[in-house]
């Protein structure tokens, strides 16, 4: 069994016992273990803000490109070893360790391409000069510098490499320094990438560090440059938000959080069409890709009553093709949850979904030893009044079909009551039924996919998140926003406002 060990002051460190047990989702048993017990976190940060920040700052934007280049290149090198890791920690299908790890190098290279266009500059104006006064000579100016702190990346047990570089990528293209903490019961993967950038040497020392194991008192040591984001659970995002160093730093916190997303199905779209086909495909994929365990898996699929069987037949017609099981097996499509404690929390909340919501199908349960999970779908006539189903998210391979009137005041009722979300997808050809859905929906949720026949073979589904678009929701979701190209640099930088004499700022902003 594996020890994890913990990279802090650029050394390889292990906690004192006892350890917390990682294990083999398929089978249940331990297969590495950690701890963080006894770890000098002051000093890791204190390093990384000395050592690391400074490093990155002196370099250009094209620079730090060329770094995230080389640990995307690195990541792909390696790319058969993670799957595996991916497959017996987080029981991933091949299929889907390669979403995580493809979508971590993917980032890594957008970020660094994106740093190549940002060139020879190690910070940005923020829009034109302005001018506020009668003169034209003294005029203010914005501009946008690093922050000084270190940025603290608490991650979610579903995506461990992906989140891991797709925060990072951000950071580090923004010139702060990146104390990564992975959810502890998936954590060997994110630990395997920074062992083997550190074996390559790719980052400047104090430019990374990981801390595999609780995150201990970690929160009690952030100054006032630092900033905090965060994927997981409302619950502990609002914690971290109400910490009391938090708040009495003033410290930036960026949390995705709880997402009850939504699927809509137009009322203009007949069961033999194209675009009817794809909602189908899109639908089944993210209520089984990763076992469902997905910010981005839909949870509710909002319908037209008339065309409803015709959606019910079509989903359980596809679902009935999913092969749940080990996830080493090649005819394998549905591996199992990833950790005894979220099997057991899904198990509680189908338990109580069954009290809101009639089961229509249901799939096999798969082996006994493991976290397996039967997929299943639900019906509820309640339409926005189903208040389990809005509030409450299931985090596994399940969703509810939402029968409506399929009137676009009626629909977005309907999807607003999840109280905001990363994300809803609508399916129609009628661009003025969708204009009023997606406008209605839109100031709930940080992206939108249109689906319809224009886009049926082009379309690249609701779950995949794209770096040049921003990924984060309002409300329930947790109000943040990340990535979107070089929006999702603005999060580690202060703007600030320059007054001054127009020609001088010109000179020293490299406006010549």
């Amino acid at each position: 069994m594996e020890l994890l060990k913990s990279y802090l002051q650029d050394t390889w460190v292990a906690g004192a016992g006892p350890h917390t047990a990682l294990r083999n989702a398929a089978t249940g048993q331990p297969c590495a273990e950690t701890s963080s017990r006894g770890l000098d976190l002051r000093a890791a940060l204190h390093h990384a803000r000395t050592l690391g920040g400074p490093a990155l700052r002196r370099l250009t934007f094209a620079q730090r490109g060329e770094l995230l280049g080389k640990l995307s290149a690195a990541l792909h090198g390696e790319r058969d070893a993670l799957i595996e890791i991916a497959r017996i920690n987080s029981g991933n299908t091949r299929s889907d360790a390669k979403f995580d790890i493809d979508g971590a190098t993917g980032t890594l290279a957008f970020y660094a391409n994106l740093g190549k266009q940002l060139g020879d500059r190690s910070f940005l104006c923020d829009g034109e000069q302005i001018r506020f006064s009668r003169s034209s000579r003294f005029l203010g100016q914005h501009i946008l510098t690093p922050r000084l702190g270190v940025a603290i990346h608490i991650n979610a047990f579903n995506f461990p490499a992906w989140n891991l570089c797709e925060k990072l990528a951000c950071a580090i293209l923004a010139g702060v320094p990146v104390l990564a903490k992975p959810a502890t019961a998936t954590a060997w993967l994110a630990v395997r990438i920074v062992a083997l950038w550190t074996k390559q040497n790719l980052l400047p020392p104090g430019v990374l560090a990981l801390l595999a194991g609780p995150a201990g008192d970690l929160l009690d040591h952030v100054e006032a440059q630092d900033c905090i984001v965060f994927t997981g659970s409302g619950v502990t995002g609002h914690a971290i938000r109400s910490h009391d160093r938090v708040l009495q730093m003033s410290i930036p916190v960026n949390v995705e959080a709880d997402s009850l997303n939504a699927a809509v199905l137009g009322p203009d779209v007949a069961p033999d069409s194209n675009t009817f086909t794809m909602f189908i495909q899109d639908v089944v994929r993210e209520m089984t890709q990763k076992a469902g365990q997905k910010c981005t898996a839909v949870r509710r699929i909002v319908v037209p009553r008339q065309i409803e069987p015709a959606v019910r037949d079509a989903l359980i017609e596809r679902l009935s093709d999913v092969v749940i099981g080990d996830p080493q097996a090649s005819e394998t499509t549905l591996g199992p949850l990833a950790t005894p404690a979220q099997l057991r929390d899904v198990r509680a909340d189908i338990e109580a979904l069954q009290q809101s919501a009639e089961l229509v199908w249901q799939g096999p349960e798969g082996p006994r030893d493991g976290c397996f999970c039967a997929p299943r779908l639900y019906r509820s006539e309640a339409g926005k009044d189903a208040q389990f189903i809005h509030d409450h998210e299931v985090f596994g391979p399940v969703a509810t079909l939402l029968p409506c009137s399929g009137e676009a005041s009626e629909v977005v009722g309907i999807v607003a009551r999840g109280g905001g979300g990363l994300l809803c997808s609508v399916y129609s050809d009628d661009a003025v039924w969708s204009r009023e859905v997606l406008l209605g929906v839109a100031p709930w949720h940080g992206r939108i996919y249109w689906g319809s026949a224009k886009v049926f073979d082009q379309g690249t589904g609701q779950g995949a998140v794209l770096p040049g678009l921003v990924h984060g929701g309002p409300g329930k979701a947790g109000g943040g926003e990340e990535l979107g190209g070089e929006r999702g640099l603005r999060f580690y930088w202060q703007r600030t406002a320059i007054q001054g004499d127009t020609q001088l700022l010109k000179q020293i902003l490299g406006q010549e």
